[in-house]
């Protein structure tokens, strides 16, 4: 945040707080980083529910399903229900439910994926999909991106979990995600996908309907700069960027995305409710 204008903004962001009942809060690099959870969190959280305000964790990481996500909190030890979990994973089957129930799809993606796009009635086609559906593949190879380019010249629908680049991982690393495989398919196809996760029209629905809140009543924290906080700019969201992850403050001076907020880290917010 610009210090010049501190002593304006925070009454501004102190008094559009007062109207928030749920926060959506991504996970990788705002409450954890890799399976490494910041020592900041549990404290956070405690005092979210503490001001009398509801939280849900919201992620673009399609590599694991809700179910992955609850417990892996829990090892962590954050107890929630299943329910206060979406991921961009959730939002696809929701999207493809709403046109095409019980589609046969060629998803590339891993088995946590595939199991829930099975129980949710989907199935898995690797010869005559109605669609072709990529997630954060970890086991991406040749062999399927030359068939997910076969299938698509012949004007199969291509759709992308998310739009991330890049996984960030403890230690500053990065990881290939969603988005550079999808960029791979696009430059042999000529294709791009229709891209349902953060900061996506289908996301934020999926998000408004499984919180009950309006706009109005929601606010986003992340640290990416091109999906938690571009969603909430496009949606007229209360957002804030939190610096313990991808974004960093000399990211700001250059970025056309401006937040609502910036905090070094998640607690922080504390301060201001």
């Amino acid at each position: 945040m610009n210090n010049n204008n501190e002593a304006m903004v925070i009454p501004t962001i102190a008094k559009r707080l007062e109207k928030i009942k749920v926060f959506a809060l991504d996970m990788d690099g705002t409450i954890y980083l890799g399976n490494k959870l910041f020592p900041f969190t549990i404290p956070f959280l405690e005092g979210l529910i503490n001001a009398g305000k509801k939280y849900v964790f919201l992620t673009n990481n399609s590599s694991k399903n809700s179910a992955d996500y609850y417990h892996k909190l829990k090892k962590m030890g954050i107890e929630i229900n299943g329910s206060m979990i979406y991921t961009s994973g959730d939002a696809t089957i929701e999207y493809l439910k709403s046109i095409h129930p019980g589609a046969h799809v060629f998803l590339m993606g891993t088995r946590n994926l595939e199991d829930e796009f099975i129980n949710a009635g989907f199935i898995p086609d690797e010869s005559a999909p109605d669609f072709v559906v990529l997630g954060f593949d970890q086991t991406f190879n040749y062999g399927k991106l030359d068939k997910a380019c076969r299938f698509i010249r012949q004007g199969i629908p291509f759709i992308a979990t998310h739009p991330d680049l890049n996984c960030p991982l403890e230690g500053g690393q990065m990881i290939p995600n969603c988005g550079a495989l999808s960029a791979a398919i696009t430059a042999a196809t000529g294709v791009k996908p229709k891209v349902i996760g953060k900061p996506n029209q289908e996301m934020m629905e999926g998000l408004l309907n499984r919180t009950g809140a309006t706009k109005e009543e929601l606010c986003i924290m992340g640290d990416r700069l091109i999906t938690d906080i571009k969603m909430g700019i496009d949606f007229r969201i209360l957002n804030i960027l939190v610096l313990t992850g991808e974004a960093k403050a000399e990211d700001l001076p250059h970025s056309p995305i401006v937040p609502d907020f910036v905090i070094e880290k998640s607690v922080d917010l504390l301060n201001y409710l």
